[in-house]
Order: C-alpha cells, then structure tokens, then sequence
C-alpha cells in the first residue's frame, strides 16, 4: 500500500528546521549529490538532454586547444 502526503516547500522547510541538530545531519547524509543529480537528472529539459548527448573532447583535443588559445591570445595581443 502507497500512501503519499501533499506538502508544500515552505511546510516542509519549516518542519526540518524544528528538527534537532543530528537529525538535519542525518538528512543531509541521506540526500547526497548522487539522489540530488539522479532526481534532477529526471527532471531535464529536452534541450539538457540534447546538450548532454553531444560531442566531448578528447584529452589530446582539449592540449591542442589549449595551445592555440594561447598561441592567440598572444598574437591578439602583440
């Protein structure tokens, strides 16, 4: 059996700051980055999809990049 509470952020925003020090800890551990990224990640746009599919660069991609945004900046410069 399922049963689910309809609560606002404000309710529940204010019930966890009654709660003593060690039970907020306690929550904070519960809801680490890994739950906080896999709920946001369900909640993605269309778009943050589509960016997140796209191209990565290599390691040996990214150097030579480097070094052409050096090479122009200084020719920019100069």
């Amino acid at each position: 059996m399922k049963v689910t509470v309809e609560i606002r952020y404000e309710q529940l925003l204010a019930a966890i700051k009654k709660l003593p020090a060690a039970k907020i800890k306690q929550l904070r551990l519960v809801l680490d980055d890994a739950l906080i990224y896999e709920k946001a990640s369900e909640d993605l746009s269309d778009f943050q999809s589509f960016l997140l599919k796209g191209p990565v660069m290599k390691e040996e991609q990214y150097k030579q990049y480097q070094a052409d945004r050096k090479y122009f900046n200084q020719w920019r410069t100069k």
